[in-house]
């Protein structure tokens, strides 16, 4: 999960599509010019070691989008796709 933040911050399409699981992987990422991102809580994970085939992630993600403040409040599903944790699906909270 934080390495997908970061290259959220760093605006790395390449990475963020290659964890990516390919049932739900866009074809592009449309990063918006106005935003940037500040902050990353990890508020609860679930399962997700290394005897876990799918875990849970719960976030908020801080940023601005042309210079106010904002929140993005996630539970990302994350699972094992040829040995490697991809992002599958999310559930938006709030």
């Amino acid at each position: 999960m934080r390495s997908r933040y970061a290259a959220f911050v760093v605006r790395d399409e390449a990475y963020l599509l290659r964890t990516w699981h390919p049932d739900t992987r866009p074809p592009a990422v449309d990063f918006d010019p106005a935003m940037r991102w500040v902050r990353l809580e990890v508020l609860e994970t679930t399962e997700g070691s290394p005897f876990h085939t799918a875990g849970t992630v719960t976030f908020r993600a801080h940023y601005t989008d042309n210079g106010r403040p904002g929140s993005l409040h996630e539970k990302s599903r994350f699972v094992r796709h040829e040995g490697a944790w991809v992002y599958a699906t999310a559930v938006f909270v709030d």
